[in-house]
């Protein structure tokens, strides 16, 4: 797809929420069972049944998907689409682009070890390696509208409000 192809398919879109800015406020969901035999949860990813269990640094077996992993994959996923659609829009072209996120956690803490380490990251690394002749000055812009749009990194950077319930079903 080039730019005139992805904005005219995006167009319409961006006319109807600039008229309708509740039509443009819409909710992601996510579900997941619990495992009746294993220490594992079953979530539905409308395409398949991921099966999220301990990592092997906490008990895990390492047959099932870390949900630490999971995280900093949905950040390569939404980071790297974001980054293509970004650089098809400014006829940026781009022979070809890895992305890769790291993510550094201290197992203590969410085994309870040690009160004083932290539970969740405490850094996270995202890299885009990418093969282009474009100046650098189109590559920084290129990196910040990527940073800007990007859902999935925007979100852990800022940290929204988080409601969590537990009720009897």
């Amino acid at each position: 797809m080039d730019a005139a192809g992805l904005r005219a398919m995006q167009a319409p879109i961006k006319d109807k929420y600039k008229t309708d800015a509740k039509a443009a406020f819409i909710t992601l969901k996510a579900k997941g069972s619990l495992d009746d035999t294993n220490i594992a949860c079953k979530v539905e990813t409308g395409r398949a049944l991921a099966v999220a269990g301990l990592h092997p640094a906490t008990g895990g077996s390492g047959m099932e998907l870390c949900s630490g992993d999971m995280l900093l994959e949905a950040l390569v996923a939404c980071a790297g689409v974001t980054l293509k659609a970004v650089s098809t829009a400014l006829e940026i072209p781009l022979r070809s682009a890895n992305v890769s996120a790291e993510g550094d956690l201290d197992f203590r803490g969410t085994l309870g070890v040690a009160k004083d380490a932290p539970v969740g990251f405490a850094q996270i690394r995202l890299r885009f390696d990418v093969v282009t002749d474009a100046p650098q000055d189109k590559l920084d812009q290129l990196l910040k509208l990527t940073e800007r749009y990007c859902v999935v990194y925007q979100t852990i950077k800022s940290g929204p409000p988080v409601e969590v319930k537990l009720q009897r079903a």
